[in-house]
């Protein structure tokens, strides 16, 4: 069983819960092939395009991600921060998974403010700062009803499981949401009570939705997606100490479903593919059209 903030799908299991998961063998995009490699698309579907640092990026549940980093450009939210470099590998961050701030390729500790976009997505916003903490769950990032997000604004929405009855929930913006409601109902179906019935709501922060941080089991793709557990109650959530423990999960959840669920997740939501992100860094196109120019010249090509 995947154990919070101790382990990763292995591969055997990510074989294992596509077993579970009532189909999803023939899946592109997925399987446990998969790893955080050199970037690229490989198989999968689109889920659209987002907007960051001043242009479009095509973003798929198949994408590797990318490790070109670019700067965002001034004029742009965030300008002279980074964005890009994290890959598929990266998507579950370092042993901290239950802490705001986890999912940053090479970086561990909590929080998030001031920190780059190595998935071009932005770190969640949890809402005001009544919140508390000192890990600043409203962030930087504006509010969650923020349609300048890449992705759109946040979305929320339920999986719910009998024997035993669990409910999970999803959070992340509107592109990510949607993409991977489809993806847990191909892998996910046989472990999920209300399959026909999954909707998104708009997220309207921690003090009026679902979920609350200390819900959170794992974060995923630099704190811009989090699966929460309904009657979770993570008191480490709000501590200081960087090594506080994270609370046990109750004994009485449905983990068939919170494997199946962690795995697609990691193996499906959507990252920017490397050939479209490379489009939005002028320098680095310019000098690789400039590079082909010179071989083409040269008579090496």
């Amino acid at each position: 069983m995947f154990v919070p903030g101790f382990s990763t799908p292995s591969s055997e299991r990510r074989k294992l819960w596509r077993r579970k998961g009532g189909g999803g063998g023939g899946r592109g995009g997925g399987g446990s092939g998969r790893s955080g490699g050199s970037g690229g698309s490989s198989r999968g579907r689109s889920a659209g395009t987002i907007s960051s640092g001043g242009s479009s990026k095509g973003v798929s549940t198949g994408s590797q991600g990318t490790r070109s980093v670019s700067t965002i450009p001034a004029g742009q939210p965030f300008s002279g921060r980074s964005e890009g470099g994290g890959t598929r590998g990266d998507i579950y961050g370092n042993r901290q998974v239950l802490s705001y701030g986890s999912g940053y390729p090479g970086i561990a500790g909590k929080g998030t403010v001031g920190r780059g976009f190595p998935f071009f997505f932005w770190p969640l916003a949890f809402g005001t700062a009544g919140l508390g903490g000192a890990y600043h769950y409203h962030s930087d990032y504006g509010r969650a009803d923020n349609s300048s997000r890449p992705g759109g604004t946040q979305q929320t929405t339920a999986f719910i499981s009998t024997s035993p009855e669990t409910t999970f929930r999803l959070l992340s913006d509107e592109t990510t949401v949607k993409s991977l409601v489809e993806s847990v109902k191909e892998n996910c179906g046989s472990s999920l009570a209300n399959k026909d019935s999954i909707s998104l709501a708009a997220y309207r922060g921690a003090d009026q939705d679902p979920p609350q941080p200390p819900q959170i089991v794992q974060y995923y793709r630099s704190s811009s997606i989090a699966l929460a557990l309904d009657g979770y109650n993570n008191t480490a959530s709000f501590s200081d100490d960087e090594n506080a423990e994270n609370s046990p999960l109750p004994s009485n959840i449905n983990t068939d479903l919170l494997d199946c669920l962690n795995a697609t997740i990691g193996e499906e939501a959507p990252l920017v593919d490397a050939a479209l992100s490379m489009a939005s860094a002028p320098s680095q196109l310019a000098l690789l059209t400039l590079v082909g120019f010179v071989f083409a010249v040269s008579g090496i090509f």
